[in-house]
């Protein structure tokens, strides 16, 4: 098998003077997988190569990936029955290229719950807190621990990182970090962890020497939060216990009225599992809609249904009332930066958010595409930016810094 050949060939330690590692980057999702081959060198990343594994378990499956320079390498729009799969199709790939095998690999993690909140090897005591911690986020846990497994077994002579989203959230300070539960039920390890805490890594990354004090992010795709940062450190945002709550996400509800689901269970019947599909996959834009999750298709139907007009209405609404929020938490803002695939990509979204922040000086005029924030300007606005969201890099930097 294609995997296997890569354990087997003698590498350099990472620790060697000089050496720039290369390390694999897997970021798993409930029905997708990316991957990227990078050479880090201190803080900086070189991307080798990269790709993703989309709709697996799904007949409209596809496997894609492209070279440094945009290449297209692959474009294999057959079924990915599996993550397995997935990654067997990675290490083919890897095999039949000319650039040098990873020493490493790095995987992101979506929660690690309680006693996992910085990045860290893999062994046997972090895969059962992993497992433990799968009941924390259910929709993203299974897709990511087979992964670890399969890439366990086959890369057998490599050390494995695992990255965590939780970890930039992890100092918040009591204010935004407690939930108002009983202190016993507290102690479970019920809290606000926060998510797309690599996304905001790599934001902070990307700033720099221009980071300003008061930053907010915005990460909008199929899942949805606002960050407030300051000084580089998450001091609060919109996501909670786990990555259901908060803004209206694309078939997530966001946050929600406690007494709907007490409705549902003493009225409706309703039991666990039936609350779970509901707030995670009926609900958000999918839920308002009836059309889907995908803002493209939303905008093609706004003209003419009036659900989707409304569903992306709230969206922008429940964003601009959470961006609000974390003004109020900073004391006011020195710049937003939109990522993640809508913040990055849908300039209606956008501007139809910063529309009704104009009272604290977020205007659409003063959005530029992966500009650079100037904190020498001085502006009657906001500067808001468009930056990309690279998660990737940041497993690859914290990997090769680990492992």
């Amino acid at each position: 098998m294609a995997l296997e050949r890569v354990s087997t060939v003698a590498r350099e330690p990472l620790t060697n003077a000089g050496s720039q590692p290369v390390v694999l980057a897997l970021n798993s999702g409930s029905s997708s997988l990316k991957f990227g081959l990078y050479r880090v060198s201190g803080s900086r990343t070189e991307e080798l190569l990269s790709g993703t594994a989309e709709a697996i378990g799904d007949a409209n499956g596809r496997f894609h990936a492209k070279d440094t320079q945009g290449s297209i390498l692959t474009c294999d729009t057959s079924s990915v029955p599996s993550q397995q799969d997935a990654l067997i199709r990675i290490g083919s790939l890897l095999d039949g290229s000319r650039l040098p095998a990873p020493v490493a690999i790095g995987h992101r993690i979506v929660h690690g719950g309680p006693k996992l909140r910085q990045h860290c090897l893999i062994d046997e005591p972090v895969m059962q807190q992993l497992e433990y911690a799968a009941s924390f986020a259910p929709l993203h846990a299974s897709s990511a621990l087979s992964a670890i497994r399969f890439t366990r077994q086959r890369f057998a002579g490599l050390p494995q990182a695992a990255c965590f989203d939780t970890t930039f959230h992890a100092a918040m300070p009591n204010v935004a970090r407690v939930l108002p539960i009983p202190k016993d039920l507290q102690s479970l390890g019920i809290q606000r962890y926060g998510f797309h805490g690599l996304s905001c890594e790599s934001i902070v990354h990307q700033l720099a020497g221009s980071l300003p004090e008061r930053l907010i992010i915005a990460h909008l795709g199929n899942g949805s939060s606002v960050t407030a940062v300051r000084n580089g450190k998450s001091i609060d945002t919109s996501m909670g216990l786990t990555p259901s709550g908060g803004v209206i996400m694309g078939s997530r509800s966001g946050d929600l009225d406690p007494g709907v689901l007490i409705y549902l269970m003493r009225e409706k019947k309703f039991d666990s599992a039936m609350l779970e599909d509901l707030i995670d996959q009926r609900s958000g834009l999918t839920g308002i809609s009836g059309v889907g999750s995908d803002m493209r298709r939303l905008h093609d139907a706004a003209s003419s249904n009036p659900d989707a007009r409304l569903a992306i209405d709230m969206f922008c609404y429940s964003v601009r009332k959470q961006i609000a929020a974390m003004i109020a938490v900073l004391g006011g803002v020195d710049l937003v930066v939109f990522t993640g695939g809508i913040g990055e990509n849908d300039g209606k979204v956008r501007a139809s958010i910063c529309a009704g922040l104009s009272w604290a000086g977020v205007s659409p005029d003063a959005i530029e595409v992966q500009a650079s924030y100037d904190p020498v300007r001085k502006a009657a606005v906001v500067q808001v930016l468009v930056l990309p969201s690279r998660e990737d890099d940041q497993i690859a930097r914290h990997t090769s810094t680990i492992a």
